[in-house]
């Protein structure tokens, strides 16, 4: 099955657009095959503010995200995972406001350097927990933790609006890298489910434009994976997941061929602890 993505994404960087009655993105100047367009940090509130995914630790960046928030008091930093992309820009909004910051923890384990890095200086004051629940002035946002992209993601609900900012666990211009170790295939498809069964209205990606009504967008994202794995299983005799990617994405772009891999490989992964197949000793795999 062929995903339509949506690659269209109206902002400027640097210049903070009105999304919804609470919410305003602000889009970080980072554009790459990873960030589509950059990171998309969201404000949330009117006169005492969260700010979700501060961004890239980019001096441009960070004096835009200045000026959008002006006089207003940041009441909390929240951060959906950690990496490169996401949290830096957390500790220079931390010194400017005195705000905390919030996430499900450090970065875990190590990962290779296949999309923006991990961000290992990230610590956050609050660790949050699946179900926890963080009150601002006018808005109320409910943790929900989405392991897979990350060991640590964590999605916001608006409660108000019933909205989710998803992080990198759904985006609507591509799919999400799961990349072991720290990466877990059978954790997000878990994480899928979990939004499935959830019902919100609107999903507030960091990368990329919202997706309305996303239950289609959920299921068709879980399809694919599901598709993907029974590929793989199919291109099993082809060897390693180096090999077996290069035969599922033969016109991949370079830059993506090592994400490519780690995808396959957090795949044989699922698999095998499933006991689909079974790692043979000259190398590669066969169904058990």
């Amino acid at each position: 099955m062929a995903l339509h993505f949506n690659r269209t994404l109206e902002a400027s960087y640097g210049e903070p657009m009105r999304l919804s009655p609470r919410i305003t993105r602000l889009l970080a100047p980072n554009p790459g095959p990873f960030t589509f367009k950059g990171t998309g940090v969201h404000i949330v509130g009117a006169d005492s503010v969260a700010v979700i995914d501060p961004g890239p630790d980019l001096a441009d960046h960070i004096a835009a995200l200045k000026r959008a928030i002006g006089t207003r008091k940041v009441s909390h930093i929240l951060v959906t995972h950690t990496h490169r992309d996401h949290s830096p820009a957390a500790a220079a909004l931390k010194q400017w406001s005195g705000a905390p910051t919030y996430a499900a923890g450090a970065h875990g384990r190590a990962a290779g350097e296949v999309e923006e890095g991990a961000d290992r200086d990230f610590a956050p004051d609050v660790v949050v927990r699946d179900g926890d629940v963080i009150t601002g002035k006018g808005f109320t946002l409910t943790c929900v933790a989405t392991p897979g992209h990350t060991a640590n993601h964590m999605c916001y609900a608006l409660e108000e609006e019933r909205a989710l900012f998803c992080g990198d666990h759904v985006m609507g211009w591509s799919t999400s890298v799961v990349a072991p170790p720290d990466g877990d295939m059978a954790a997000y498809l878990a994480s899928l489910e979990k939004l499935i069964a959830r019902g919100d209205t609107i999903l507030y990606p960091t990368h990329g434009s919202p997706i309305p009504q996303p239950q289609a967008w959920l299921r068709e994202l879980l399809a694919h994976r599901r598709m993907r794995e029974t590929q793989i299983l199919e291109s099993l005799p082809r060897g390693d997941a180096g090999a077996i990617a290069q035969s599922l994405y033969p016109d991949i772009a370079p830059a993506l061929r090592r994400a490519a891999a780690a995808q396959v490989q957090a795949h044989l992964d699922h698999l095998a602890a499933k006991g689909a197949i079974v790692a043979l000793p000259a190398g590669g795999y066969a169904r058990s």
